[in-house]
């Protein structure tokens, strides 16, 4: 009779290799990380140059990029490495966002995650459907809180209008844009804050610049926005220190 350990030790080392092609099947399935968004990226401070802030949600995020690149040689442009949301998020977290270092600039915005309709589940729900996540009232207490912690900064300050609704957009009414900025204006004019009115400049061309029925920005429109920014900024800088 033929010794039978070798056909043992066969079959044993193909179960192994089956296994171990199987877990590598599996391994090689397994979905890639996410890319970081590069609207988020944090940079490192050119020695001498003023610190610029950008506070606001998803279209400020999609201006940053271009604001920094026209401000190069000029300024740091930061951001937070997060979207700012509503303003109840920007008063729990404007100490972490400003940090440690001096500012001499900060242009900031709350508005479209404020006036937003939410289901029970979290979810962009139609008016009559969901919740909207804060009041006139509330919107402008925690406007009025916001303001005076970036005051203590001593930074020249900015306060970018919500720019507009368009007609269709899911989760918000067109003109909530409009009673919402007029609450965050009156503050900022009582408060001695500066303005940009980002929704002035984009309502006449609201189809060129956004997305149909959608709050966010066209690339173009978002560079569009971004020379804006850049605009109102720039004269406010004070001179490099080399």
């Amino acid at each position: 009779m033929k010794p039978r350990f070798p056909v043992l030790a066969f079959v044993a080392t193909m179960l192994v290799l089956s296994v171990a092609g199987a877990a590598e099947g599996k391994k090689s399935a397994a979905p890639k990380a996410k890319a970081s968004n590069p609207d988020l990226a944090q940079i490192t401070d050119t020695p001498g140059l003023p610190r610029v802030l950008l506070l606001g949600d998803s279209i400020s995020m999609g201006y940053t990029l271009p604001v920094r690149a026209k401000l190069a040689g000029q300024a740091n442009v930061h951001r937070p490495p997060e979207n700012c949301g509503d303003t109840a998020r920007g008063v729990k977290s404007v100490d972490k966002w400003l940090g440690t270092g001096k500012w001499d600039v900060i242009h900031f915005n709350f508005g479209l995650h404020d006036l937003k309709y939410l289901d029970a589940a979290g979810q962009l729900a139609p008016p009559e459907k969901g919740k909207q996540v804060a009041s006139l009232a509330a919107y402008e207490a925690n406007l009025r809180t916001i303001v005076a912690r970036l005051k203590q900064t001593g930074a020249k300050l900015v306060y970018a209008t919500t720019t507009p609704v368009p007609a269709g957009t899911t989760g918000r009414l067109e003109d909530d844009s409009v009673s919402y900025n007029a609450v965050a204006v009156r503050v900022m004019k009582e408060l001695g804050v500066a303005i940009d009115d980002l929704h002035a400049f984009v309502k006449p061309r609201q189809a060129q610049l956004q997305r149909p029925a959608n709050v966010h920005f066209t690339d173009a429109g978002s560079i569009q926005l971004a020379e804006t920014v850049a605009g109102v900024i720039a004269p406010l800088l004070p001179p490099a220190q080399r």
